[in-house]
């Protein structure tokens, strides 16, 4: 369902595009492509000059290349146009002390202790951070079931849909449920 119409007449001033794109690689690893683009419906005017509507204030991207394991293998981050051309895009090389680091282990927290704040680029950090679930996404259906082997499902126990003590995982996932410990009060 989607949303509710607004209440109220009103008039757009913003739009950001943002667009994961993942790719399988011929050498066995995997490329995830990101892309920010903010435009203004009116003319912006900052002070190194003016963005004529629809124009892009930001268009960044970047590209991570991942192995099955969702370790960083390779960084690049690029800005075509940003408020302060030759300022915003001289930090993209440190990016690069990411590569080593897995999307779904604690990438968020050590993206922010590398790269938050004045150490980084605001909006190729926010990229950043959502690479983990777009990771996932691209590898998901690689494998022939989810549900079988060894290894509990990734997705497992990270949102709450997928809680394994939940009504999804017990019709779903049945081998992975588990009941909820019942806990008694004492009066």
């Amino acid at each position: 369902m989607p949303l509710s119409p607004p209440a109220l007449q009103r008039r757009r001033l913003h739009v950001r595009h943002v667009t994961y794109e993942g790719f399988a690689r011929a050498d066995g690893l995997f490329d995830i492509e990101a892309r920010l683009v903010d435009a203004k419906d009116d003319d912006l005017t900052l002070l190194s000059g003016v963005r004529p509507a629809g124009e892009p204030v930001h268009d960044m991207s970047v590209r991570v290349t991942i192995d099955r394991a969702l370790t960083i293998r390779a960084l690049e981050a690029h800005t075509d146009r940003m408020p302060y051309p030759g300022d915003c895009d001289r930090i993209h090389p440190d990016y690069e002390r990411l590569v080593g680091a897995n999307l779904v282990i604690g990438f968020r927290q050590r993206l922010h202790q590398l790269m938050g704040g004045l150490r980084g680029c605001t909006h190729v950090t926010e990229l950043l951070g959502y690479l983990p679930t777009a990771a996932v996404q691209t590898l998901a259906g690689l494998r022939e079931r989810e549900d079988e082997g060894p290894d509990k499902p990734f997705q497992l126990d990270r949102c709450h849909a997928l809680d394994t003590e939940g009504e999804a995982v017990r019709r779903y996932y049945p081998k992975w449920h588990r009941r909820s410990a019942v806990v008694s009060g004492s009066s």
